[in-house]
Order: C-alpha cells, then sequence, then structure tokens
C-alpha cells in the first residue's frame, strides 16, 4: 500500500475510521480454505475528508500496525473494528472499537460505517460492472474507486485531473 504522500498530500488526522475487507474471487468449501483466492485490502478515512486504500499483504499486527503508522499522524484518533490485529493502537493513537459480533455499530464516537459503506459500494460496483477482479490487479479497481470517492464533490476537477495524465510518461507491466 503506498503511502499517504503520494494519494492525497500527507498522512490522514483529526478522527480516522480504520478497516479491512477481503475482496475478488469466489468463496469455495468452507473454514480458511475459502479465504485462499481472495485479496485482503485496508481503507483509512479522516471523517469529513480523504480516503486511503489498497491491498495489503496480511491483516495481522506486524501489517496493519507499520501501515497506519505511516498514514495517519501519531495521537489522532482511530476508530476500528474488533479485529485483533488493531489491538495495540492504543500506544500511539486515541483508539476506539466496535463489535460487530455482538451487533455494536456504534461506541460513543466511534464507528466504522464510513468505511462499510465504502467497501460495500465497491463490492457492487465490482459485481456489477466487472463481475470480478484479479488479485494482480485488485490494486487498479480499488485506487480508482477511492479517487472517484475523493474527487465527488468536484467532477471538473476530476476531468481536468484525467486529461493531464494522458500526457504522463506510461508504465509497462510484465
Amino acid at each position: 500500500m503506498a503511502s499517504a504522500d503520494a494519494n492525497r498530500g500527507g498522512p490522514l488526522s483529526g478522527h480516522v475510521e480504520i478497516d479491512e475487507t477481503l475482496v475478488g474471487g469466489k468463496a469455495k468449501g468452507g473454514g480458511a480454505k475459502r479465504l485462499t483466492n481472495k485479496t485482503a485490502v485496508l481503507a483509512m478515512v479522516e471523517r469529513g475528508g480523504k480516503i486511503i486504500a489498497g491491498p495489503i499483504p496480511d491483516a495481522s499486527s506486524y501489517t496493519l500496525e507499520g501501515i497506519i503508522e505511516e498514514n495517519v499522524v501519531e495521537g489522532s484518533t482511530i476508530s476500528t473494528d474488533s479485529w485483533r490485529g488493531y489491538s495495540d493502537l492504543r500506544r500511539r493513537y486515541t483508539h476506539g472499537t466496535v463489535n460487530h459480533s455482538a451487533k455494536q455499530y456504534v461506541a460513543g464516537i466511534h464507528h466504522v460505517n464510513t468505511l462499510e459503506s465504502h467497501w460495500s459500494l465497491f463490492q457492487r460496483a465490482v459485481k456489477g460492472t466487472h463481475v470480478h477482479i484479479s488479485a494482480k490487479h485488485a490494486w487498479k479497481y480499488i485506487s480508482e474507486f477511492s479517487y472517484r470517492r475523493n474527487m465527488r464533490h468536484s467532477h471538473s476537477g476530476m476531468f481536468n485531473l484525467l486529461v493531464q495524465a494522458f500526457a504522463l510518461q506510461r508504465v509497462r507491466e510484465s
């Protein structure tokens, strides 16, 4: 996942929601085996601000904490679900959680509803437009969807940036 500087001009701050999900593939079988063809993705959004999202290698504490520390200003307020990968965030942040397993979706100022909505819209867009996305190209779909969300209030700005992108040198994939 790229750093915040490449995506929006700096790290997130204030009140930040963070959530991970699995995208792509088809659920086959039961247990952990059904997750083997899915891509783990993480998103972070400032309340009332920009989103940063992208694929991650796994949802372990080590991975999540590194990405969060790189993209969220220390001392910010963070809201997450109760996934164990977020358990050590209290050392650097004001951290609150919600427990979806207990049907808790809001706890005071803490919720991840903005991101739950983002992932829901993303999943519907994939099913409705692309039907399926591969792990190799998931970052492209996630980046485009995040870009569109970040630019949703500036349609002319989005168009102008798109036109400017045509002049950029192209990178070939192997």
